[in-house]
């Protein structure tokens, strides 16, 4: 077990576990990559029905900080993603994920932002719901928002491609 710094970190993401091993969202698995380090974990999110991530598997780590559930974790996907809300190096943009308190840009409310009261469930829900349902006055990815907007055939033909990677096919 990881012995060195953020114990109570290391309490809430082994609760945390437990918790989703036991009860798990339909579409979504995640854990810790290794026993020894419960602070980096993997997560595996099913493309959400009825959107042209439909039958994708998509890989992501979670990386928590030390201060977890003070601070909010990263997420970054690990396979292929064209997303409006995911920049090309696979780093998840959503208001869930950002720093507690009020957002220097003013555009989000501090309450759409971390708090400890958030879980990885939480995350993962978000996330899944992000996926289906993009932000594209937030573009992470401008081109895909932008094809989002103005192409919709075209950025579902784009995915649909994705999805097809995330299978091996």
């Amino acid at each position: 077990m990881y012995k060195s710094g953020g114990s109570t970190a290391l309490k809430r993401l082994m609760t945390e576990y437990r918790e989703l091993s036991l009860h798990s969202p339909e579409g979504i698995t995640a854990g810790p990559i290794s026993e020894d380090n419960f602070f980096e974990w993997e997560a595996v999110i099913s493309g959400p029905p009825e959107t042209p991530f439909e039958g994708g598997i998509f890989t992501a780590t979670l990386t928590f900080p030390r201060d977890y559930p003070l601070n909010p974790p990263t997420m970054k996907f690990t396979c292929p993603m064209f997303h409006p809300n995911v920049y090309s190096n696979g780093v998840v943009c959503i208001s869930i994920l950002h720093p507690p308190g009020d957002d220097p840009n003013h555009y989000e409310s501090s309450s759409e932002r971390w708090s400890p009261v958030q879980s990885v469930e939480k995350i993962l829900l978000s996330v899944l719901s992000m996926i289906a349902e993009p932000n594209d006055e937030s573009g992470a990815n401008v081109d895909a928002s932008k094809m989002w907007r103005d192409d919709r055939k075209q950025y579902d033909a784009v995915v649909e491609e994705i999805v097809r990677k995330s299978l091996g096919l």
